[in-house]
């Protein structure tokens, strides 16, 4: 990978930090509410405020806990993939502004 490359690398992650911080605090909110109805495993609950679902393959703390593989690339790539598969119709631009993929099994960023 180009060193200019790396930019397209750290944007997606920083990308996906925010969309997961976002999520944990709605997952937070939703189970403090789970006496009352809230399912916190419920895409329709986070779509409902303009948050993006984020599946559990695709959670910071699942990625922060696979970090020292030595495929942490496609794990990301598979994460975003999955958060583009589970935002269809709430993002419908989704595919047009996700980050740039980070796979390092290709050697490249696409």
């Amino acid at each position: 990978m180009d060193a200019a490359e790396y930019k397209h690398v750290l944007l997606g992650l920083i990308f996906l930090k925010y969309i997961s911080d976002a999520f944990e605090a709605k997952h937070a909110e939703l189970d403090a509410q789970r006496s009352e109805g809230a399912d916190p495993e419920d895409p329709d609950e986070y779509r409902a405020e303009n948050i993006f679902w984020v599946p559990p393959e695709a959670r910071w703390s699942y990625l922060k806990g696979a970090a020292p593989q030595p495929t942490i690339g496609q794990i990301v790539d598979d994460a975003m993939a999955a958060i583009e598969r589970d935002n269809p119709r709430s993002n419908p631009s989704c595919r047009r502004t996700m980050p740039a993929r980070v796979s390092t099994t290709s050697g490249s960023v696409s």
